[in-house]
């Protein structure tokens, strides 16, 4: 198939353009957000190809996957559909409602030309839909090449914008953290968040927009990973620190609560105490679709946390 999605998160659509397909990319001159094009530093497959809007309304396109409301219009003017040329498309919801949450509605809510494929179960159960079809497609990621070491004695976390994204990405409580080890903190817009939180250089150090593969390598050298999202999807992050087989500390929110298993680290309903977890359900073999991760790796489940020296 020949599929057309914007390139809107970098650790997702890495694992996404990984399948069979072919996958148009759009791309404008000035690389803004509707036409970012390729990732620079992602190992994205020949098969992910980057193609301009002046030439979309001749491309062969099967299918389009949606990630924000407005990609909707877009795709209707870059296409410029015409009678016989009805693409199906699929919306993939990376996010969880914000605002009034008991009765946030969807913007893609009562559609039936369209699917909604959530990324978590959390975020099919949250969100209002309305008479929108929906699925869940948990995430997925194309493995590490690492292995966890664990040599430094420093935390390691994964954040984009921080700044921006505040009390959502658990930003308020890296000083908190910071006061146990010092924090390395990847992802992009990092740079200054030391200085926004009034932490000294020796307690926060920021890498910024790191390429993923070096990245890897670094977040394995670190005794453990911060997971401190309160209000967000799982994360890809936290995924792939236990898929290379670090340690985790993580809030007890979303879907960290299933997908943190007790042998890989430890979870808090509020700093300091522990949340309840509820028994392991098992899983029936073949409930999982071919490339999909359904739970952490062997490695996650047996590596055992190092404690910090006193």
């Amino acid at each position: 198939m020949n599929i057309l999605l914007w390139h809107v998160h970098g650790s997702w659509t890495t694992s996404f353009v990984h399948g069979s397909h072919r996958y148009l990319i759009p791309t404008t001159p000035d690389r803004g957000p509707y036409g970012l094009g390729r990732a620079r530093t992602y190992p994205w497959p020949d098969s992910a190809v980057e193609v301009t809007p002046e030439n979309l309304p001749d491309a062969d396109v099967d299918l389009i996957i949606l990630q924000r409301p407005e990609e909707v219009d877009r795709a209707e003017e870059w296409l410029r559909r015409r009678p016989g040329r009805d693409v199906p498309a699929i919306y993939v919801e990376h996010n969880t409602p914000k605002g009034d949450v008991p009765n946030t509605r969807h913007p893609m809510a009562d559609r039936d030309d369209l699917l909604i494929a959530h990324v978590t179960g959390f975020n099919q159960i949250f969100w209002d839909t309305g008479v929108t079809r929906t699925t869940v497609v948990d995430h997925g990621i194309v493995a590490p090449t690492v292995s966890y070491t664990g040599e430094l004695d420093r935390l390691a976390v994964v954040i984009n914008e921080p700044v921006r994204r505040g009390r959502v990405t658990g930003t308020d409580l890296l000083a908190r953290f910071a006061e146990i080890a010092p924090l390395d903190v990847f992802g992009m817009g990092v740079a200054g968040l030391a200085d926004h939180l009034g932490l000294p250089a020796d307690r926060l150090t920021s890498h910024d927009d790191v390429p993923q593969d070096r990245m890897h390598a670094e977040l394995a050298r670190r005794r453990a990973y911060l997971h401190l999202c309160r209000w967000t999807s799982l994360g890809l992050s936290l995924i792939e620190a236990m898929a290379i087989g670090m340690p985790v500390v993580a809030l007890a929110t979303t879907e960290a609560v299933m997908a943190v298993p007790p042998a890989a680290g430890a979870l808090a309903t509020r700093t300091g105490h522990p949340a309840r977890r509820r028994p392991p359900v098992p899983r029936r073999t073949g409930d999982r679709a071919p490339g999909r991760r359904g739970g952490p790796s062997r490695r996650a489940r047996q590596v055992r946390p190092r404690p910090f020296p006193r």
